[in-house]
């Protein structure tokens, strides 16, 4: 069997030091170390900011339908993290946008299905003020806006409606708001 490059993951060490490339399904059932992101798209509304999160689509290999970032995925073997950022964001949401690097963590997550996801996750924002339009309904079931207050106190009231990494991500986030000038 042969992969093309889409299906190919970065594997990573701890320090994100790129150690190899494993298939996509291979890197998710053996829960090997891979490179991550997760954008943010953000938008002020008088005096608090709204963040446009995404719910996963119900046949999604894993974590359908729960609701995450705005979107997220792996950047391909020579790809930097901004352009694969940008790159998803224009396939998931039908979004362009500026994106710049707040942090990145690295979490573990076991799956009812077997498949384990090993991330070190590079948290990406952006602004973003328009309407979403003709996002891909194959990766997004629904999406919305909500503050970021109210998405915390719903990440600690119902955790199992958010994906694994979405509080780790966010905290990050809520610590660098002011790297978006509003």
């Amino acid at each position: 069997m042969t992969c093309n490059a889409a299906d190919m993951l970065v594997l990573v060490d701890e320090h994100d030091n790129q150690i190899g490339l494993a298939e996509k399904m291979q890197a998710h059932q053996l829960g090997l170390l891979h490179r991550a992101f997760s954008v943010f798209l953000l938008r002020k509304v008088s005096d608090h900011f709204e963040v446009l999160l995404q719910q996963r689509q119900a046949d999604k290999y894993h974590c359908g339908g729960l609701w995450t970032n705005t979107c997220c995925s792996h950047p391909r073997a020579n790809e930097n993290i901004i352009a694969a950022g940008q790159r998803r964001l224009l396939e998931e949401m039908n979004i362009r946008a500026d994106l710049q690097p707040i942090g990145a963590f690295i979490y573990r997550a076991e799956f009812n299905n077997g498949l384990i996801e090993y991330e070190y996750d590079h948290v990406l924002i952006g602004k973003f003020a328009d309407d979403v339009v003709n996002f891909n309904r194959s990766e997004v079931q629904d999406y919305r806006w909500i503050q970021l207050s109210e998405l915390s106190e719903q990440l600690r009231q119902q955790p199992e409606l958010f994906t694994p990494w979405l509080g780790k991500a966010l905290e990050i986030v809520n610590q660098n708001l002011e790297l978006l000038n509003f």
